[in-house]
């Protein structure tokens, strides 16, 4: 029978994603490996080979191309006692135009004391009408080491659309060693074009990231963490906060903020961890 869209279906008949991916790494004789892996559709994780000298990877994927209003989320990734891992997406996730729901992201990330534990994924991507809640929640025990980022774009630039009505809330906490050492939360609203738009706000910004590194020697890592900024083309700038480094990248072209994050996060790698001073493979894709 042909779709009549003289009669919709309700809302509450349209079908709404819960997906869940939940990730352990165990250090072991020959390396990190997965411990407990637990995943519930759309969420899925690959395990590419990672390059020689750099640490397990696990690549987060979402099989349904994008999320919706009422579509939710929860990853946990927990890297054990001496385990590293890096954890990053496959591709940019979409935020879909929303009917009226929220779209749910919750993100539980901890490393034990011993660990490193990178958490790089990809950039979200709002569409016009899109409505995101994402909390990504940070626990990092004495001795552990934890990078992690994350990218909003403001629209569909290449389609000539952008995020100018709908709704973001987009939180963070950290914790070490069970206390609470820093929270924040950017909220859009309303007339969101407008906000954007201020000067003594995001002054036109299209994209903003942020990426966090929570350690024992995180605040002594400012002056090199400067250094990565030098040839930014965004706005960037990074900070000490109660004993976290913190970067903030904010501009008109997500390319050049995409691109500065890549470069920030692959120096304060290599500089901190002896890694290499690039992100993982998939990251450039």
């Amino acid at each position: 029978m042909p779709y009549d869209s003289s009669h919709p279906r309700p809302l509450g008949a349209l079908q709404r994603g819960d997906g869940a991916a939940e990730l352990v790494f165990a250090a072991g004789a020959s390396g990190s490996r997965p411990a407990h892996l637990y995943q519930r559709a759309p969420c899925r994780v690959l395990f590419p080979r990672a390059e020689a000298g750099e640490p397990t990877n696990a690549v987060m994927v979402t099989t349904c191309g994008g999320l919706a209003g009422g579509d939710r989320l929860r990853i946990a990734v927990t890297a054990q006692t001496g385990a590293a891992a890096t954890v990053t997406s496959q591709s940019a996730e979409k935020i879909y135009r929303s009917l009226g729901d929220d779209c749910r992201v919750e993100v539980t990330l901890a490393a034990d004391p011993g660990a490193w534990l990178e958490y790089l994924p990809h950039e979200t991507i709002l569409f016009e009408g899109a409505r995101l809640r994402r909390q990504t929640d940070l626990q990092v025990a004495p001795g552990g080491r934890l990078l992690a980022c994350e990218m909003v774009v403001f629209g569909r630039l290449a389609r000539g659309e952008r995020f100018r009505t709908g709704f973001l809330r987009d939180g963070w906490t950290v914790r070490r060693d069970g206390r609470l050492i820093w929270t924040d939360a950017l909220r859009l609203d309303g007339d969101i074009a407008a906000l954007l738009g201020r000067d003594r706000a995001f002054g036109g910004a299209l994209a903003l990231a942020s990426a966090v590194y929570v350690a024992d020697d995180a605040p002594g890592q400012l002056e090199a963490a400067r250094e990565f900024l030098a040839g930014a083309g965004s706005h960037a700038a990074v900070t000490v906060v109660n004993g976290l480094l913190l970067a903030r990248f904010f501009g008109p072209d997500p390319a050049s903020v995409r691109h500065d994050l890549g470069v920030y996060l692959g120096g304060l790698r290599q500089h901190v961890a002896g890694l290499a001073p690039h992100l993982p493979r998939v990251w450039y894709h």
